[in-house]
């Protein structure tokens, strides 16, 4: 039998250690380039990298993906809330475009997301007549999609009444509103007792607020943009819905975006 020399080096060749390193990081990085999630793929990588730092040889010790704070966070940041909350909202968000199809394409409806929620616009031209707040007969029927899809997600809803920058006619002065806010104020509120009336929509849900000319999402100063900023916004906060408490001395806050 064959003795082995002191001065050779026990274990696997080094180049053979190097490759396997390299192999690793590679599996990971395009396991990451193939996630449909959230999280950047930038900060996904990093911690791939970091988690082979120190790991030369056997991979023993150190902060591998398998062992340790690492490996604990990989298996939980793609189920933190927020990540939660961001993929169900883009469901809700394709399955609204796809319900409200019809009324997408006749310009009646526009449905969009950002940093608060889902938020189903509706054009105040086509649910009210000029000056009115009073709901147009034919456009009921989309305030029933919109109130089977609030009642279908747990969380707060904002209906948030818009207007453009003209200033109060002589006509909608009869109609008893002075100012924008006026008019914006009782449009928000309309759509939202016909949703808990008509609907029978949770009241405790839902919230109604008046933002007059003051949040215009397209230029004043062209009839196209003054068009957009006439609207009336059902905005399906983040944040969910939870029931306040039964004892009087103990009251729910409001969700973070209520007081945005």
């Amino acid at each position: 039998m064959k003795k082995r020399k002191k001065s050779e080096v026990k274990g696997p060749p080094s180049w053979m250690v190097t490759m396997g390193d390299m192999n690793n990081l590679l599996m990971c990085f395009f396991i990451i380039m193939m996630g449909d999630e959230t999280v950047s793929v930038a900060d996904d990588f990093r911690m791939a990298v970091s988690s082979f730092r120190g790991n030369i040889g056997m991979m023993e010790g150190g902060s591998s993906l398998s062992k340790g704070t690492l490996a604990e966070m990989g298996q939980t940041i793609m189920t933190l809330p927020s990540v939660d909350k961001g993929k169900a909202l883009g469901k809700r968000l394709k399955k609204a475009a796809e319900i409200f199809k019809p009324e997408i394409e006749a310009k009646a409806v526009r449905v969009t997301e950002d940093e608060r929620g889902l938020i189903i616009s509706l054009a105040s031209d086509l649910f009210f007549d000029s000056g009115s707040a009073r709901l147009k007969p034919e456009m009921r029927p989309v305030l029933t999609k919109v109130s089977n899809i609030v009642r279908s997600v747990p969380n707060f809803v904002r209906i948030e009444g818009h207007t453009d920058s003209n200033v109060i006619r002589q006509t909608q002065l009869r109609e008893g509103y002075r100012t924008n806010w006026e008019l914006s104020a009782s449009r928000s509120l309309a759509v939202l007792l016909y949703m808990t009336n008509e609907e029978s929509v949770n009241p405790k849900q839902l919230s109604s607020v008046a933002f007059g000319e003051f949040r215009p999402i397209d230029n004043n100063n062209t009839p196209e943009g003054r068009a957009y900023n006439r609207r009336v916004d059902i905005v399906i906060l983040k944040e969910k819905f939870v029931e306040a408490s039964k004892d009087p001395n103990i009251s729910k806050p409001l969700p973070d975006e209520e007081w945005r």
